[in-house]
């Protein structure tokens, strides 16, 4: 166990602004539509709400690239899918408001942009509470016609980058040949990868980084993290069942634990429990902060750190958020950095 220096992060966190990252990836956007209880229908019995607003939040891997981007001031392209239809511009335009380069994204005539739709209503003196969620997606692989885009946009524009992050929501984008043709361009231009994925971590061979939350890493291991013993086991089968050079595993309110190929193994804690609002995003929080760090050159733990330091920040807020350089600075200052204890031993 060891007390971490906090002045050592100072320089992690303002270099994190120099990297530049290809997110590719399940891109969506989250359609908050917000009204006000106006009178039952005669039509059915439904209640009408006069609409009073639509809120659009960057999620999925758009949420990913978001987060990169108010660290490292918009240094950061995607490579996705998009429909020919009326959600199809709007996530464009929201990645691009928000400082992203969306050249690369194509257009498939064949399925949705993958949209969540949140209905909400508010009757006078009460909270907003959702009525209904309408989600419109395509969970099938995409077709070898768009395929063959994407993978000829990643080796089109992969030389331009520092980092690949490959953010997989089960959407279809991450086939086998995307996976391949990502791996093979960061080992040929020497980019770091991360991969941040819910289902078969498996595919995901010689990354640098796989960052999988603990239900979805011990969905993939086949048995429960709910000890020492059993962590320790489960990352060193993920490292060897993916040749990765680190696992880091991110348990909520337990921290994180981060397993290196060389041997390292460090027990990070959760160093927010008390201001805790929303958890949806916080894993893209991570591997955005996470991924930025080590293409700056913070050392694996420093990486981690600052990724669970950016987390405790964007948890404080409803649904996905993001954080910036001057707040991760600002946090900093106001906590005490927990003690990193490597995990294959007792305090």
């Amino acid at each position: 166990m060891f007390n971490f220096d906090k002045s050592k992060l100072i320089p992690g966190i303002r270099n994190l602004n120099n990297a530049r990252v290809l997110v590719i990836g399940d891109f969506a956007i989250d359609e908050m539509i917000y009204g006000h209880t106006h009178r039952m229908s005669r039509e059915a019995p439904v209640l009408i709400l006069k609409h009073s607003h639509t809120k659009i939040i960057l999620g999925a891997a758009s949420n990913a690239a978001h987060n990169i981007a108010t660290l490292n001031s918009g240094k950061v392209a995607t490579i996705g899918i998009y429909g020919d239809d009326y959600h199809g511009p709007v996530l464009l335009n929201t990645l691009k408001n928000a400082g992203i380069d969306t050249n690369y994204m194509v257009m498939d005539t064949e399925r949705v942009t993958t949209t969540k739709t949140r209905i909400s209503g508010m009757a006078t003196q009460s909270i907003i509470q959702q009525i209904v969620r309408i989600d419109s997606e395509v969970n099938e692989p995409i077709s070898s016609s768009t395929e063959a885009k994407i993978i000829d946009n990643i080796n089109k524009c992969a030389p331009s980058f520092d980092a690949i992050l490959l953010s997989d929501y089960g959407i279809g984008i991450m086939t086998p040949a995307v996976i391949d043709a990502a791996t093979k361009a960061a080992k040929k231009y020497n980019l770091y990868v991360a991969a941040d994925s819910q289902i078969n971590l498996s595919r995901f061979k010689d990354v640098t980084v796989l960052t999988p939350n603990q239900p979805d890493a011990e969905k993939d291991l086949g048995y429960e993290l709910k000890d020492r013993e059993s962590l320790l086991k489960g990352g060193q089968e993920l490292l060897d069942k993916t040749n990765a050079e680190m696992i880091l595993i991110t348990r909520g309110s337990e921290g994180m634990v981060l397993f290196e190929k060389n041997g390292n193994i460090s027990d990070i804690p959760v160093f927010n429990k008390t201001d805790v609002f929303d958890v949806t995003g916080a894993g893209d929080t991570v591997v955005s902060a996470f991924t930025l760090g080590l293409s700056t050159g913070s050392t694996p733990t420093e990486a981690a750190i600052i990724g669970n330091l950016a987390a405790s920040i964007a948890v404080r807020h409803f649904g996905c958020a993001t954080t910036t350089i001057p707040e991760l600075e600002e946090a900093l200052n106001h906590i005490e950095v927990p003690e990193i204890q490597p995990y294959g031993q007792k305090s």
